[in-house]
């Protein structure tokens, strides 16, 4: 509740730009607000209404989510960005939707998968640049070719781009290879900047009162050495992937990998090493070639979408109505099939992870 002093009394507008202001901050620093356990299952409550001005409906069905993806269309983030947020907030709104009924039905008394979904939702504030901060890190241009980007300063990570510069020299890759492994890089530079978001989400958490209320004592300390065990294990998968880059580089690849899919290839190597039986192996290998096809799939429908969206530009430029609408079309179908694909793709990779961590833990305590 902000307080109305003499100085603000008198001014209705200022008062109301305050009130607004402390609202955004609220729904963002408090992503599971008191009372927000009820009525969360009334139709009211999970249907999509039509917007205010009555032409679209709501894109999500929890109202902090919607706040962040208006926020993010105001920001006119680069398409492809813009649609990977999309996919995000739905697997954030798929989550929190599964914990309310869980909760509801007096699971997660310890609040542990409270605290996984308000780190989760922080991370994704974070990498998208709507949580509050000064975002110090380099500006996405969102294009998908190489000239655009400075030689010898592709990975903004001296590492990387060591290992980067040298394998390119080698003269062992041919052009498709290059690809893959530049897929290869990308993806373990997205790992680091993750890991650096949670890394900056747990430290700001970790010194608050109420990390999960109303828990208090043992059973906060316990949220908090999970946090720490989550982080542990990632700095573990950015090591082992970092070894796995420097093999490539120098090795090349091996002409009976199974996989190219970054993605798909961590997934393997987990299942590898999750002790399962020939068989299990045997099954998820081919569930894994299937998730390929997917991701394979997604990622040229985001280069569509960029080109796209280039294109409307260029449209836009010359002026021609008729030209504009017919490619603005086209460029909201892209991107609306672009953001459903990235859904599925994260929820399909999420639904493997699960199960390859389910198969190998219940292997482990047999």
């Amino acid at each position: 509740m902000i307080p109305i002093c003499s100085k603000t009394s008198h001014n209705p507008p200022l008062l109301r730009r305050r009130y607004r202001g402390a609202l955004w901050v609220l729904y963002f620093t408090n992503p599971f607000p008191i009372g927000a356990i009820a009525g969360k299952y009334s139709r009211e409550m999970n249907d999509q209404k039509p917007s205010v001005d009555g032409k679209s409906t709501v894109e999500f069905r929890i109202a902090k989510l919607n706040q962040v993806w208006e926020k993010a269309t105001r920001m006119q983030l680069p398409p492809v960005r813009q649609a990977e947020l999309h996919s995000d907030l739905k697997i954030q709104e798929k989550d929190e939707l599964q914990w309310k009924k869980s909760k509801a039905e007096g699971m997660d008394e310890n609040g542990e998968r409270e605290a996984k979904l308000r780190r989760g939702f922080n991370v994704i504030l974070a990498k998208y640049g709507m949580d509050g901060k000064k975002d110090t890190r380099p500006l996405e241009s969102n294009n998908l070719k190489d000239h655009d980007i400075r030689e010898g300063d592709m990975f903004d990570d001296p590492r990387l781009d060591k290992l980067w510069n040298k394998a390119k020299s080698s003269g062992k890759f041919s052009e498709e290879e290059m690809q893959s492994l530049k897929r290869e890089f990308q993806h373990h530079k997205d790992k680091i900047s993750e890991y650096n978001i949670v890394m900056d989400t747990v430290s700001r958490t970790e010194g608050e009162r109420n990390v999960i209320s109303p828990l208090e004592g043992e059973v906060k300390q316990h949220v908090l050495h999970q946090k720490h065990t989550d982080l542990k294990d990632k700095m573990r998968d950015l090591n082992q992937g970092f070894e796995r880059l420097r093999k490539l580089s120098y090795e090349g690849f091996s002409e009976d990998s199974e996989f190219k899919e970054p993605r798909v290839i961590e997934l393997w190597e987990m299942a590898q090493r999750a002790n399962l039986t020939g068989d299990e192996l045997d099954s998820l290998k081919e569930e894994l070639k299937h998730f390929e096809t997917k991701v394979e799939k997604h990622s040229h429908y985001q280069e569509q979408l960029e080109l796209s969206h280039q294109k409307l530009r260029h449209v836009e430029a010359l002026g021609d109505n008729d030209h504009i609408l017919r490619n603005q079309e086209r460029y909201n179908n892209l991107a609306e099939k672009t953001r459903e694909m990235g859904y599925k793709m994260k929820k399909h990779m999420q639904d493997l992870t699960s199960k390859i961590s389910r198969k190998g833990l219940d292997r482990n305590e047999l």
